[in-house]
């Protein structure tokens, strides 16, 4: 009998090995189990689709791992079920949010999981889709229902859904963690997802899934996520296209502290971490406060701090992420401006009806906001004078947050040479009618998973499937190839920014590209953003890509689309010297200014001392004059020079002047 088992076992153990090395790391693509570097896992196949849900990235974050940067998986013998979800991280949902936990909870939490087709041709590696999921870093879980991946991995796309950690457990400071120094400190969620989009790079293989094509989405907080993950050195090469849905873009949205110093009127993550452990009775500060508070029961940490702690802002937590000088460094719209940030073809958009969080400094008086450009901001925003301050004030906000940051980002990566495409979603599903008429914030995440009956049960209608079959299909081909153009859609042209058009996707459920219908307001707000932003830019390390070249003026091409060609292009010329200063050529004038990059693609000039003879007509003379002091951004391509002017105002081209180099000495 002993001799029978022993041989059963060997055969047993022979036949797995033989099973999976039979097709090396990818196993048989329609079969359940499959092995990754932690062990063997079994999912479950329904029609097309094999799933594997509640596999973990990371060890538990528990007891001394609690407030540590995510530790390795520790391996298991025999096969994993991997049927289920596992824990949602601890949160405290807001009554009613559907985008809230949909599972269990628990600190245990760290997993993430896989749908993927049921059969993959041989030698074909499908794209992947990691999806970051949003909820202020507060709630929010890959096990929403409407999160289910099976209509991505029917197209042929293999979807991963990670969670990571949130609230006090996902974002927090103390002086004993400090001292404690397992570095990075104090945020913990988005180490995790740093190390859940590793774990893809190790495992998708099983899946049958290609490494080399992984595309990271996000909305709300998960769009901040890859925001943030664009312009993180360490998130380099684990992804190739990225999408951001209601993300912002200058600005980390929700509160942005330093780890040992106060942050205007905000306190250090340290103090925020020390009111806290005070708020439970624990005031030690140093190893004996860390343990008790690692002691804590988990629910107790977070307790019931939901999403509104966004505005209460209660002193005893940071908010979200910490500037600590390792992960986070300053706020995104910094690093993008000095060139810190992946260019990878991406799409980003916002919803109609978005969220606030940027605020006007002055709320009561919020069109103060846009100083000389007051009144017309008055016009645009309140054009029959009927709009209360606080109404003003979330309007102004909600630009200022999602509709202007997502613009800018387009603006600054397509400057830098990647592929963008910009939207706004605005349809409304029909169950929601007539009491909602402009999409909300996350409105648009059943249409983007294709999981409306998830969302909306029977009341969704033929028009609502309608967008969501097209809202998908343009981020599946985007999945796909980097575009999400295709066969069946309407076209979707790459961001332009001397015309800032966008994909709309309209209330009557037509998707059509057109002009923003507030791109005047937002071009306000634009200018105001590009001030602020390139005074907190003043300390940084100044670019001299244009010192020592010179160039002459091709054409001039106004945001308006008009285009204006200069009769002899040696007559608009301009020349930057290595000390600051540019020499120009205006038609008949001839005149002396100075010039600054602050940073990366940033271009100022100071006034003009111009020789002021009267041009023969035409000239471009006296509006090249006009423009020069509202011109902020440059870029140089395919050997030329685009010097663009604040708030979409128009692009001049240039091509390079010859004998650049001796002419510029000379000026």
């Amino acid at each position: 009998m002993l001799i029978h088992r022993a041989l059963t076992a060997a055969i047993a153990a022979v036949a797995m090995a033989l099973f999976f090395c039979s097709s090396g790391s990818d196993a048989r693509m329609n079969d359940r189990t499959v092995k990754i570097d932690s062990g063997f896992i079994q999912g479950k196949l329904s029609g097309e689709v094999l799933s594997f849900k509640g596999i973990p990235y990371a060890a538990p974050p528990i007891g001394d791992l609690r407030w540590r940067p995510p530790q390795p998986v520790k391996s298991w013998k025999g096969v994993r079920r991997a049927t289920t979800y596992g824990n949602d991280c601890v949160q405290f949902p807001l009554p009613g949010d559907a985008g809230a936990s949909g599972s269990t909870r628990g600190e245990d939490c760290l997993v993430l999981n896989v749908w993927r087709p049921a059969t993959i041709k041989p030698g074909k590696k499908p794209p992947v889709m990691v999806w970051i999921h949003g909820g202020g870093f507060l709630n929010g879980a890959a096990s929403v229902p409407f999160f289910d991946g099976s209509r991505f991995a029917r197209e042929g796309i293999v979807l991963v859904g990670i969670n990571y950690r949130l609230g006090r457990l996902g974002f927090f400071a103390h002086p004993a963690l400090s001292a404690e120094n397992a570095r990075p400190l104090a945020n913990y969620a988005l180490l995790d997802q740093l190390a859940a989009l590793r774990w893809v790079q190790r495992n998708i293989g099983a899946f049958g899934g290609d490494p080399n094509q992984v595309s990271v989405v996000g909305e709300s907080a998960g769009g901040i996520s890859v925001i943030h993950l664009l312009t993180w050195p360490a998130a380099r090469g684990l992804f190739h296209r990225a999408a951001v849905m209601s993300g912002g873009g200058r600005s980390y949205i929700v509160q942005h502290r330093r780890l040992q110093e106060p942050t205007g009127t905000l306190p250090s993550a340290e103090d925020s971490g020390v009111a806290f452990g005070q708020s439970v009775g624990i005031t030690d500060t140093g190893k004996a406060g860390l343990k008790a508070l690692r002691a804590l029961p988990a629910t107790k940490i977070n307790g019931e701090m939901s999403m509104a702690a966004l505005l209460t802002k209660p002193a005893g937590y940071v908010g979200g992420p910490v500037d600590e000088g390792d992960v986070v460094t300053a706020q995104p719209q910094q690093n993008i401006l000095r060139g810190n940030v992946v260019r990878v073809p991406l799409i980003v958009g916002t919803v109609g009806d978005d969220l606030p969080g940027d605020y006007p400094p002055d709320r009561t008086r919020p069109l103060d906001f846009f100083g000389a450009d007051g009144e017309a901001a008055r016009r645009l925003y309140d054009p029959q004078g009927k709009l209360s301050a606080d109404r003003l004030a979330s309007l102004v906000a909600v630009d200022m947050t999602m509709h202007e940051p997502a613009r800018f980002v387009a603006r600054q990566l397509t400057a830098g040479g990647a592929p963008v495409w910009l939207y706004r979603f605005d349809y409304v599903a029909d169950a929601l009618r007539p009491k909602v008429a402009s999409a909300a914030h996350a409105g648009e995440l059943s249409f983007l998973f294709d999981q409306m009956r998830a969302r909306y049960g029977k009341s969704v209608t033929a028009r609502d499937q309608a967008v969501a079959k097209t809202f998908h299909r343009y981020f599946v081909n985007f999945v796909k190839s980097g575009d999400p153009n295709g066969p069946g859609l309407p076209e979707w042209p790459k961001f332009d920014a001397s015309r800032f058009d966008l994909m709309l996707f309209q209330n009557d459920g037509k998707a059509k590209m057109q002009p923003d219908p507030w791109r005047e307001r937002l071009a306000l707000v634009e200018r105001q953003q590009d001030a602020r932003a390139g005074a907190s830019l003043e300390a940084a390390p100044p670019d001299r890509s244009l010192a020592g070249t010179a160039w002459q003026l091709v054409k001039f091409q106004s945001g308006d689309g008009t285009t204006l060609i200069p009769e002899d292009k040696a007559k608009y010329t301009l020349a930057f010297s290595g000390d600051g200063r540019v020499a120009v050529r205006l038609d008949c004038n001839r005149g002396v200014g100075t010039w600054r990059s602050s940073g990366p693609n940033l271009l100022q000039f100071g006034p003009l001392a111009l020789t002021r003879a009267l041009c023969p007509p035409p000239s471009m003379g006296e509006r090249i004059a006009r423009d020069w002091l509202y011109i902020r951004t440059y870029l140089l391509k395919d050997g030329r020079l685009f010097a663009s002017l604040m708030a979409d105002g128009g692009i001049y081209e240039f091509e390079p002047l010859a004998a650049a180099s001796s002419k510029s000495s000379r000026s």
